[in-house]
């Protein structure tokens, strides 16, 4: 079996190293995802990284990472779902990944398209300018949002003022689970709550909107890479019209001054979700990041 490690903190510039193609790549491959969601276990293969995953009750690969012999990997991937009777599923499977895949396993595998994991990537201009028709009701909420708050500020997330994000979402959480007691928030608050307590270690990057010393809304962020930040978490206190676009866009602003080389801010997926879809859509992306799941046949003709 392939030697699986739990991956931990101190592993991020050796994660990173495996990543010297510069190819773009959607959320689940940053090394803060991994730390934050679900149990990631890595190990190198060859030359190549591959990642056993146990997320929200399902277990899978990922596709090998690095520059040299994918195929060899591919096959101990496969050896080792044998061994351990599991089901040799892959997530987060890119067009030219799927293409070798088939070139190696013709008829082997399914591939489905996986819409509600595609990434939605933006133009940091275009989040931090908000110009133009496209972006007119997003400045009207802007701007109804300063009408109705004037005298609001941005503070950075710091050790120090933290505990305001936490009690921020600890809120929001409240507030939906009172409407909806049956929803399931658990990964996501397990996620959030590593985020805070780790914010420093992972690189985090944060905004607080206040208004008289009141906290509406926060953000959560790091770099994926050389041009692009993650924008992993973003909650706003119900009530407050406009909170949403205003931290979005403040945030937006504050990368692009802080940081001239980063060119997108990746919103990752909206997990199928019918509201969330339509808000991401709403802000234009520049384009999604498409993505496959990959199934064996021979398990889909198992269960007929």
């Amino acid at each position: 079996m392939i030697d699986f490690k739990a991956i931990d903190l101190k592993q991020k510039d050796y994660y990173n190293s495996f990543f010297t193609d510069k190819k773009e790549r959607g959320c689940e491959c940053n090394f803060n995802n991994l730390i934050l969601w679900g149990q990631q276990n890595i190990a190198e293969v060859g030359d190549c990284l591959v990642r056993l995953s146990y997320y929200a009750g399902h277990i899978s690969y990922s596709f090998p990472i690095g520059k040299n012999d994918k195929e060899k990997a591919l096959e101990e991937i496969i050896k080792d779902s044998k061994e351990r009777g599991i089901t040799c599923n892959f997530f987060g499977v890119y067009e030219e990944d799927k293409a070798l895949l088939e070139k190696l396993y013709p008829d082997k595998f399914k591939y489905i398209h996986s819409r509600d994991s595609f990434d939605y990537v933006y133009d940091i201009n275009d989040l931090a300018t908000l110009a133009g028709r496209k972006f007119h009701s997003k400045r009207n909420h802007i701007n109804r949002f300063k009408e109705n708050f004037n005298g609001f500020n941005t503070e950075l997330i710091t050790k120090d003022n933290i505990h305001l994000a936490k009690d921020l979402a600890a809120k929001w959480y409240r507030d939906k689970l009172s409407v909806n007691p049956t929803a399931d928030f658990d990964m996501e608050q397990i996620a959030l709550d590593r985020a805070l307590r780790h914010y420093d270690e992972l690189g985090m990057e944060g905004l607080l909107l206040m208004f008289h010393g009141e906290t509406l809304a926060f953000t959560m962020a790091s770099r994926m890479n050389e041009n692009t930040f993650d924008v992993h978490f973003e909650k706003a206190k119900a009530g407050f019209e406009g909170a949403y676009p205003v931290i979005n866009n403040e945030f937006a602003k504050y990368l692009k001054a802080k940081y001239p080389d980063v060119t997108y801010l990746d919103r990752e997926e909206d997990m199928g979700l019918e509201g969330l879809r339509k808000a991401k859509l709403s802000y234009n992306p520049h384009h999604l990041i498409e993505k496959y799941s990959v199934f064996p046949l021979e398990a889909e003709d198992d269960n007929k």
